[in-house]
């Protein structure tokens, strides 16, 4: 029987009893928070890890851990990854293609968050270019480096339930700009991602998933200003309270990081593949406005999804 986990689980009890000696992974966003603790937790159970960070020197120091709890001939090295550059992605993904070595799983767990309104090095809209179209770029141009069996997890949100995505005015050119709408979109895109993804590589044996790690405090929220800070408790509180929910509960970053293991490695890969994921469980669709859990139906729309990957394809200017 397949073990329960839930809300509270952290990634060493997702992963007790599990060896991952000779499964490579890739994960982006290892500088802090959620994207130390996934590499932590996966070296520590013996996989070979590889680190995408903007900052290497911050990353370097930020992943002591990773390296003192290496276990079972786990490993964990580094690569330069900028995904608010295009040009900074392409160069990663030729060194890892050049490399030539395949991945058991990639995990897309870097990120930015309610950014004051801003471009990307490219022009596009500071979350929407850096939270999909970088990481976009990013697996689809090392897409030859999925193993049959493997899969893609894209960190998301429940905060896609801020926006769906807006393929008339990605760049909010003509929109007026919110910070937690932009980020809604790009968190609906991460979603969306992972549905086409799914659909496009799983006869090929590999499958794609999205994740909400949780309410976790970590670096994500640099960005965010007391006012929007105050703005977005309110607003959970209020949901809250009109769902006759218990008070809201901010998760440690091993409970945050778990369903991101949960869904690359433990979950069936037909439980989780084209889903989205929170609390090590596959969410239900749920277009109750005041519901704290689920996932909107917008973000799973496979009409949506590949309505998504040709727009991206045209911002990028390549076709996969």
């Amino acid at each position: 029987m397949t073990a329960q986990f839930g809300a509270k689980s952290t990634t060493d009890e997702v992963l007790a009893g599990a060896t991952l000696t000779g499964k490579r992974v890739l994960v982006t966003g290892v500088s802090a928070g959620l994207g130390v603790e996934t590499a932590r937790a996966l070296a520590a159970h013996g996989a070979t890890v590889v680190g995408a960070a903007r900052d290497l020197k911050k990353a370097e120091r930020a992943t002591e851990p990773v390296r003192r709890d290496a276990a079972h001939g786990g490993s964990l090295s580094l690569v330069e990854l900028d995904l608010a550059s295009l040009k900074s992605v392409r160069a990663c993904a030729d060194r890892l293609t050049a490399d030539g070595k395949p991945f058991d799983v990639v995990i897309c767990n870097a990120g930015v968050m309610a950014t004051p309104k801003g471009k990307t090095s490219d022009g596009f809209e500071t979350q929407f270019g850096t939270n999909h179209l970088g990481h976009f770029v990013l697996v689809n141009r090392i897409a030859s480096l999925f193993r049959n069996g493997s899969r893609l997890v894209n960190l998301s949100s429940s905060g896609h339930r801020f926006a769906d995505v807006n393929l008339d005015d990605p760049n909010f050119e003509r929109t007026p700009y919110s910070e937690f709408g932009a980020y809604g979109r790009s968190k609906t895109a991460n979603v969306l991602f992972a549905v086409e993804f799914d659909r496009r590589h799983r006869g090929n044996g590999v499958r794609a998933t999205a994740v909400h790690p949780g309410g976790i405090m970590t670096e994500l929220g640099r960005h965010m200003t007391p006012e929007l800070r105050q703005m977005m408790t309110k607003s959970i509180e209020d949901a809250n309270k009109a769902g006759n929910l218990p008070p809201f509960e901010w998760k440690t970053v091993p409970q945050g990081a778990a369903t991101s293991v949960w869904a690359g490695f433990v979950a069936p890969a037909d439980l989780v593949g084209g889903k989205f994921c929170e609390d090590c469980q596959v969410a239900e669709r749920n277009e109750n406005p005041a519901a704290r859990g689920g996932v909107r139906g917008y973000a799973l729309d496979p009409e949506n999804a590949k309505a998504l990957w040709a727009k991206s394809e045209e911002l990028v200017g390549e076709r996969f």
